[in-house]
């Protein structure tokens, strides 16, 4: 009996010792910016940028030489605003977001996302003929545009 007693007291402390695997099955992802760029004649089509280049603020060219008609970019999370200088025809136009980071924690397994709050977007509109919205509550999700630009 006590050899039972035992065996089943090793087998308990063997699988109590074992940690629980964790994985991040939710998606904590920090959001990023989607643009979407419109005709300025016809604010409901979307128009291509041709030769278009995009790079931040001091750093290296994020896109080179593309076409697109949208553009999925980062902010910078331990900062309250990013520049980017969008390029096209070799015309730069500065679009600078301002913005307050948040850190959600989302779970052990998934750590922390940022989250942007009270955003701002400026631009010296040299091609950009408008965009909206001027300003943003929150980006928490890319499932949608965030800006739109007219050119």
């Amino acid at each position: 009996m006590k050899k039972i007693l035992l065996f089943i007291f090793l087998i308990f402390i063997i699988f109590s010792a074992c940690e629980k695997d964790d994985f991040c099955i939710q998606n904590p992802i920090t959001p990023k910016l989607i643009v979407r760029f419109y005709d300025a004649s016809n604010r409901e089509t979307l128009k291509e940028v041709n030769t278009f280049y995009v790079w931040a603020e001091g750093k290296d060219s994020i896109f080179s030489d593309i076409s697109t008609d949208s553009l999925v970019i980062p902010l910078n999370g331990l900062a309250t605003e990013t520049i980017y200088n969008f390029s096209k025809n070799n015309v730069v136009n500065q679009f600078t977001v301002q913005y307050t980071p948040q850190e959600e924690y989302v779970s052990r397994s998934c750590g922390f996302k940022v989250i942007f709050n009270d955003l701002r977007f400026s631009s010296d509109n040299t091609w950009i003929t408008d965009f909206t919205p001027e300003t943003l509550t929150t980006i928490d999700q890319q499932n949608e545009a965030h800006v739109q630009i007219f050119h």
